[in-house]
């Protein structure tokens, strides 16, 4: 295997969800490059239908933060990233939540890869209506995550996973 598959599989391996962030702010450039990677997904039909809101501003972090039991989480990140699937420029509904996905992914390995730490948070969905009212989403733009990103207080997060024989049903 290439060294490049070496360190995209260690990036895999090493990945944490990082809740509690320094007061240090995220570089312009380090957004940039996270958003660069959501956009490089793949996507049915190369639709590409993610849409993406980026929040630093103190007060909207807070009004947003109050869409959730996790309201800490986003009122320390320096920034957050609200990704939207634009139901308009969707074609198959299963392929474009998986475009999301993998959209998601890459901003996340991207987050890890800058140094940075984030976190995907999926319970603030329950309120998507009033995320999408507080950053004036066109209509067809649905709340899919928000993600939250700083640069990671500690990193001492640890996680095991389930064997491959317990996941691998069926081998032919």
């Amino acid at each position: 295997m290439s060294e490049t598959g070496h360190a995209m599989l260690d990036a895999i391996r090493s990945r944490r969800s990082i809740r509690q962030y320094s007061a240090d702010p995220v570089s312009d450039d380090d957004v940039r490059s996270i958003l660069e990677a959501g956009r490089w997904a793949p996507s049915g039909l190369n639709n590409q239908p993610w849409r993406f809101g980026v929040v630093r501003d103190p007060k909207c972090k807070n009004t947003i933060s109050e869409l959730t039991r996790y309201r800490e989480i986003i009122r320390n990140a320096p920034v957050i990233i609200a990704v939207f699937l634009d139901n308009d420029a969707g074609y198959d509904r299963v392929k474009d939540c998986q475009s999301i996905g993998a959209c998601l992914q890459n901003m996340w390995l991207a987050t890890h890869t800058l140094g940075l730490g984030g976190v995907w948070l999926g319970e603030i969905l329950k309120n998507k209506e009033g995320v999408g009212e507080i950053l004036e989403a066109p209509q067809s733009y649905e709340l899919m995550a928000v993600l939250a990103i700083g640069h990671p207080k500690h990193r001492q997060q640890k996680s095991d996973r389930k064997s491959l024989s317990e996941l691998v049903f069926k081998e032919v």
